[in-house]
Order: C-alpha cells, then structure tokens, then sequence
C-alpha cells in the first residue's frame, strides 16, 4: 500500500484475452504447472494479511476529516472505499494522495516526505495516514490469512523461493506482526525501493527487483496481487504468472488488468484444494 516512490510507466493494457484467466471457477486453477516456476512474489496487504482492510479505515479518516475542514467542503465529494480502489489501492503513499487529491480538483503544494502529519501537503496528509496507521495496527494486532499461510507451507515443501513486494514502508512491521517475518529472505519495500530509486507499481520495477534477489528470470516467477496498480505491474513484467486474488477490486476488474487467474483465497493454489 502506499508510500513514496515515483510512478513512471503508465497502467499496462494487456493484450491476452480475458478466457486466459479461468479465475476460481474455471481450468486456470486447477491446471496450473507449478513446474514451470521457481519463485513467487507476494504482495502484503489483503493478500497475506489483511491489513489493507486497516489501510481502507485509515485512508477513509484522513481523507473525509480533511474534507471536511477545508473552506470549500460543501462541494467536495466524501471519500468513499470505490474512491480506495480507483486512486489508493497498491500505489506508494504519496501518489495516492496526489491522485486522490486530482479526482477531487485540489491542488496543495508536494511538501516533503518528512513534512509533520499535520502539514497541509502532500507529504503531509501522507505522513498523517500513516500515523492512523500504525496507531489502529498497534491497537487491534493483525493474523495472516489462514489460506494464505496454507500456500506459504506449500511452497516452503516444494523449495520454491518467496518474496514480498509491496508498495508500504510498514512491510516489515506488519510481517513482524503477523508472524512472517522469518518467512521471506527478502522484503521489497517503500523503502528499499525509494533507496534503490525503482518506480512504485504500476510500473513492473520493484517486481523485477525482488525476482533479481532470488536469482530468477520474471519468465519463472508468480505474481500475487489483489490490487490493479499490482496486477498491472506484474503484467507489464512479463513474469510467468499474474495472480489476481479478489479482496473487493472484482474478478472481471482484475483479468482485465492482466490476471492470468482470479481466486478469492490462496489456498485455492495449492493443487487439490481449488477443486473443493
């Protein structure tokens, strides 16, 4: 979820057919030749955990509280979760914030990603989020997806390599949260990718990264994202296989940003169970 990277590739068109991705009802699922793959490269939030339903409250917070404190609140439409999907989900912090901000018509100066939460910028209202943030994380706790950790128990018997990518300098944080942590060798984060100036999603930069560190070819790897930013970056890749898992972005959404495959929980990856 989001941080501060500079998007610099526009969302992919894929150009497969939409039939190339079975989804959890169809043939991509239970076909699916785990042979021909050597890693996989997981998203975190709402894929391993279910922290982005803690980024939707904190984003929702900030947003609407800032809203509605500004001069010209009656004519600024609230802050709703299809407005999460449309211009937050699986961007770096501070894109999302400008992107919000630009559905809205508002412009306030960039700041910077250090500005105080209380900043009227855009590294401010970022920075402000990601308090929220950490103070519901800190509050309620987080447990992984017990299907998720089906997968990862999966892959750690058949010696498949794993990685997280994600968009949020809280990664390491949360897997440390949830008990994870000592699951991934390497964590492409907000921060990793700020320091080595790789582009946030939807460009395909901090995949590829993550895909170099395990010493495999994009060719040999999965992605899994529930976010289109995500999806469209592991498309605009190349990487093997896009996974699209359906956490409120939709099915039909998701394999039309390149999902090679659609499932509502990752167990039903793992070959036996997609059936039922």
């Amino acid at each position: 979820m989001p941080d501060d990277s500079v998007i610099a590739d526009p969302p992919h068109q894929t150009d497969r057919p939409a039939e190339a991705g079975a989804g959890a009802e169809g043939k991509g699922v239970s076909e699916l030749a785990w042979s021909d793959y050597d890693a996989v490269l997981f998203d975190l939030d709402g894929v391993l955990t279910p922290t982005a339903e803690v980024h939707m409250r904190a984003w929702d917070t900030m947003f609407n509280d800032y809203l509605e404190q500004r001069p010209d609140a009656g004519r600024l439409a609230r802050y709703t979760a299809s407005d999460y999907f449309a211009h937050v989900d699986g961007k770096p912090r501070f894109d999302g914030v400008r992107t919000f901000l630009a559905s809205r018509d508002i412009e306030l100066p960039e700041g910077t990603p250090d500005d105080p939460p209380d900043a009227e910028t855009v590294g401010g209202l970022g920075n402000r989020k990601n308090a929220m943030f950490s103070a519901i994380l800190e509050r309620d706790g987080v447990e992984p997806y017990p299907a998720s950790v089906t997968l990862l128990d999966w892959l750690a018997d058949r010696g498949t390599k794993v990685a997280v990518v994600s968009s949020s300098r809280n990664a390491p944080l949360v897997l440390e949260a949830a008990g994870l942590a000592d699951r991934f060798e390497h964590v492409v984060d907000g921060r990793v990718a700020a320091e080595a100036g790789l582009a946030g999603k939807p460009s395909p930069e901090t995949y590829l990264h993550a895909a170099r560190l395990l010493g495999t070819e994009a060719s040999r790897a999965v992605v899994v994202e529930d976010a289109l930013s995500g999806v469209e970056s592991g498309r605009a890749g190349d990487f093997g296989l896009v996974v699209g898992v359906d956490r409120g972005a939709g099915r039909e959404a998701l394999l039309g940003a390149g999902a090679d495959v659609v499932v509502r929980e990752l167990d039903e990856l793992v070959p036996g169970r997609s059936d039922g």
